[in-house]
């Protein structure tokens, strides 16, 4: 960052803690040059930098003062969120332990129903895959992965309007390790990296484990991504990357309009930011119409895009990839320092399924069922809560995100429904701070059987009875 860069970042987080308020005045040029060593050019650079933000007024002859239309700390929403030591993973992993368990109802689950797999299609592909593979099989799908596979992968965007090369796209071991890779690919430890708020934790434990810094930007459950605040944290810091999911957010199920995501494409020209794009939801759309990914308002190569099969077809196959453009070698280089390959049979499997009209078919049923099923519990949830609880259902996906008092700490309740046999995600587990402990992410994948519903009958008692004792403390 340059000189001026630092000090307006350092005066916009003491006006963000309450040190300077809304109309109070700032010290002159000079004497804020005496206190902070600075050069009278740096700081005035540095309010002006404020000034063209919002954040401060310039006033003739009376120097620099707060804006008075900067809300004060106790009224801010945390739009924006330095921090600079990230650490979730220790709870991810015990949440992620407790929904192994066969014998719950799975609402914490990140995964569809696994029952709704092709199973029968998948395993004639992978017997048939098998009978092919010689012993260069695993020499011809190194990195960047099998030709064919990549092929038709790139036909898929295609069919969709976006013209990516299969020399651009990587295949890898999931859409985590396509995530992972392409941060690496655009950033080095310490460097500032934009994530949403609430964000999946996969992209918090990514810049845990890489020794990024994050800025997390809110997401409104009814208006998305804040884009006035994206824009401003690509103004206050040196940001390197962003992670963003635009179609089907991980958890709050929200998707941005065509309009945002050009909005967002331009930002990211603008101020030289790559976006790791996870797209991992797209093909669980409800109609007939497909979204459209931010990498198709990419003018400048700045959108590295992410997507697998794990969430449309079937999670243990651990197929993912990055349209990474002119990053593509990149990846391929620090993907063969870390995981060397992608499994070759199943890559193979995955040519042999994908070269027949079964996953078309798979897809179409598959997108009735979880909108059904999608629509079902959210009419259940909110006949039983609607009176405690704002409960947020967005066209496609199979997230329900639900919204408590303040007062009530989901992280209890999770504990509390396990006992029930019910797994929950709640909201600490999507937020680097504690601003989210009141929500729930409710998987919607599940059929609700007679047997379900009286489980989930008993945990929405359980929940009144948890927000009862809340209210007598």
């Amino acid at each position: 960052m340059k000189k001026y860069e630092l000090l307006a970042n350092q005066l916009r987080l003491q006006i963000e803690q309450g040190i300077w308020l809304p109309g109070e005045k700032l010290p002159s040029l000079r004497r804020q040059a005496e206190q902070s060593g600075y050069s009278l050019m740096t700081v005035l650079h540095a309010y002006q930098m404020l000034e063209s933000q919002g954040i401060l007024a310039a006033r003739e002859r009376s120097g620099y003062s707060v804006s008075a239309s900067v809300k004060s700390p106790q009224n801010q929403s945390h739009s924006i969120q330095p921090t600079e030591a990230v650490s979730v993973n220790d709870f991810v992993f015990e949440v992620l332990q407790a929904s192994r368990n066969v014998h719950t109802l799975s609402l914490g689950f990140a995964y569809p129903d696994p029952s709704l797999s092709p199973r029968y299609q998948l395993n004639k592909a992978v017997a048939s895959a098998a009978k092919q593979s010689s012993l260069m099989t695993a020499l011809d799908n190194l990195p960047p992965g099998n030709e064919e596979l990549r092929h038709l992968i790139a036909k898929r965007y295609a069919a969709r309007g976006m013209n990516i090369s299969p020399d651009e796209i990587v295949i890898t071991a999931g859409a985590l390790e396509a995530l992972s890779l392409s941060l690496q690919a655009a950033t080095e430890p310490g460097d500032w990296v934009v994530i949403e708020a609430p964000a999946f934790y996969g992209a918090m434990q990514t810049l845990e484990r890489l020794g990024l810094k994050a800025i997390s930007v809110a997401v409104d459950p009814e208006h998305g991504l804040d884009m006035s605040s994206l824009e401003r944290a690509f103004q206050s810091y040196d940001v390197k990357a962003c992670w963003l999911m635009s179609n089907f957010q991980n958890p709050i199920g929200y998707s941005l309009s065509n309009e945002k995501k050009q909005q967002v494409a331009q930002l990211l020209e603008k101020y030289n930011v790559v976006l790791i794009e996870d797209d991992v939801y797209s093909e669980l759309y409800e109609g007939d119409t497909a979204p459209l990914a931010v990498k198709q308002f990419d003018n400048s190569n700045n959108v590295m895009l992410c997507s697998s099969f794990s969430k449309s077809l079937v999670a243990g196959f651990r197929i993912g990839w990055v349209a990474a453009g002119n990053r593509a070698l990149e990846v391929q280089k620090r993907q063969l320092m870390s995981t060397l390959a992608t499994s070759a049979p199943i890559q193979l499997s995955l040519v042999e399924y994908l070269s027949t009209k079964n996953y078309e078919r798979h897809l179409k049923e598959l997108r009735k069922t979880l909108a059904s099923r999608k629509r079902k519990m959210h009419e259940f949830l909110q006949q039983q809560l609607s009176d405690i609880a704002k409960i947020y259902n967005h066209s496609g996906g199979y997230f329900l995100w639900l919204e408590f008092d303040a007062s009530v700490d989901t992280t209890l309740l999770y504990r509390e429904a396990l006992d029930k046999n019910i797994t929950l995600a709640p909201g600490k587990l999507f937020a680097l701070q504690d601003e989210f402990n009141h929500c729930l992410r409710v998987n919607a994948s599940f059929e609700l059987t007679d047997a379900n519903k009286q489980l989930l009958q008993q945990l929405c008692q359980h929940l009144r009875e948890h927000i009862a004792r809340r209210s007598a403390d």
